[in-house]
């Protein structure tokens, strides 16, 4: 089956790349072609492992056959550990130390969002340029990009003297809190890159990512004067009017802001509210009859620049502690979580680099895709320290979804394409 799957992938992988490649660079691709029916075992056996963030042993053991893997081509290897009170596995680094070109920061992900409790998603090819699994694209797709680009320039001798480190995080769809801990190292490491590449799902083969929104929270709290509901209007609106009245003008006044989003995911309301912010959950009561004295809302803020985020803030408040309905008064506070990557002209000068690899190879243009389009990811932590590129990983579609499928067609030719834009950053 192996075979047959490798048979059918090399006329389209051999067939995009044209004469701009140089003699270097097309033994590249000849061998990402030769080594698919080993790629793909390996992201087989990847995604039939569940790796759900709060499955500790399942991160673990996807973390143990990277690092194997890793190591194997000479790369040095470390398990960083997280204190027992996150809760989280832990991450893997790879890493090598030379002078030649730019020092790279690879960034991948062990988790998926399917725990054990879930329905099991193995791998399963559907047809020829398909297949499914858990995670198969979301993105241990991405992680095998990553590992296969390296092991390839490995074997032809084009990673000596360079500087790389490949970061893979056990949370990252769930990162444990607090994040300063849990994204500590990852920082720290980042820093002393030059540029950083992250391999989350890839847009096809055309678009990649030079900003993602960052996301934050809010939560509001609302108060009113308790009594009888057939004094509603005259004796107060009570705390559930008043909540209404904010988010409705949260959107009114700033839903319409490119790139700015808020979202209330819980709404609790009544006479007796038992409200647990931190797992977001709440126990409520009340009657017909008696107007709210006590609201919680919480939700989600996304956008694409600090100072977008603070703005969006400061109007926020404004809206919650002013015109407030008779009777009532409301609070308002955010909490930080995933920072912004923004746009910037560093970022599009990597772009313009991917694209000459992308039209040497003969397989078109590549371009910075829209923001609005990808949500919070690790890179973000970095994006202001150094040049950052996303979107770099394995294609497809249902990222998150139960049947979540990876292109197996352009899955080989992302792989060249990364390691020849890894090969060209690394000779600079």
């Amino acid at each position: 089956m192996k075979k047959i799957l490798f048979l059918l992938l090399i006329p389209i992988a051999s067939n995009v790349f044209a004469q701009k490649l140089t003699a270097e660079e097309k033994k590249i691709v000849d061998l990402v072609n030769k080594q698919m029916p080993e790629t793909i075992q390996i992201l087989e056996q990847l995604v039939n492992i569940n790796s759900g963030t709060l499955n500790v042993e399942g991160v673990k053991k996807i973390g143990e056959i990277l690092r194997k893997e890793f190591n194997k081509i000479g790369f040095t290897t470390e398990w960083i550990s997280l204190p027992d009170s996150l809760k989280r596995a832990g991450h893997l680094v790879a890493h090598t130390k030379g002078t030649k070109g730019k020092k790279l920061f690879l960034i991948g992900h062990l988790d998926t969002v399917f725990e054990p409790d879930m329905p099991a998603g193995p791998y399963k090819k559907l047809n020829d340029s398909t297949a499914t699994g858990q995670g198969v694209n979301d993105m241990k797709g991405g992680d095998m990009i990553i590992l296969s680009a390296l092991k390839i320039l490995y074997q032809l001798g084009f990673l000596e003297n360079t500087s790389i480190t490949a970061y893979f995080t056990g949370d990252e769809e769930k990162a444990g809190r607090p994040i300063s801990i849990s994204r500590a190292d990852f920082i720290e490491r980042a820093k002393k890159a030059d540029i950083a590449l992250g391999f989350e799902g890839a847009q096809g083969l055309h678009i990649v990512a030079t900003a993602r929104r960052g996301s934050s929270e809010w939560k509001l709290s609302v108060t009113g004067k308790q009594g009888h509901s057939s004094g509603i209007f005259s004796s107060g609106f009570g705390s559930i009017y008043e909540a209404a009245r904010i988010l409705n003008t949260f959107r009114e006044e700033l839903s319409k802001e490119k790139y700015l989003t808020f979202n209330p995911g819980i709404f609790v309301g009544g006479s007796d509210v038992d409200y647990d912010s931190g797992n977001i959950k709440g126990r409520v009561s009340g009657k017909t009859n008696i107007i709210s004295p006590i609201s919680f809302v919480q939700g989600d803020l996304r956008f694409l620049t600090d100072a977008q985020k603070n703005a969006a803030r400061v109007r926020m408040k404004k809206i919650t502690t002013t015109n407030n309905l008779k009777g009532t008064s409301a609070k308002i506070s955010f909490g930080d979580g995933y920072p912004a990557m923004e746009p910037t002209a560093g970022n599009n000068s990597l772009v313009q680099i991917l694209n000459k690899v992308s039209t040497d190879m003969g397989i078109g243009f590549t371009k910075a895709g829209d923001p609005g389009s990808r949500g919070a990811g690790d890179i973000s932590f970095v994006a202001k320290y150094l040049n950052c590129l996303d979107g770099l990983g394995a294609s497809g579609s249902g990222a998150h979804e139960p049947g979540e499928i990876i292109n197996l067609k352009e899955f080989p030719i992302l792989i060249q394409r990364a390691a020849l834009f890894i090969y060209r950053l690394t000779r600079e």
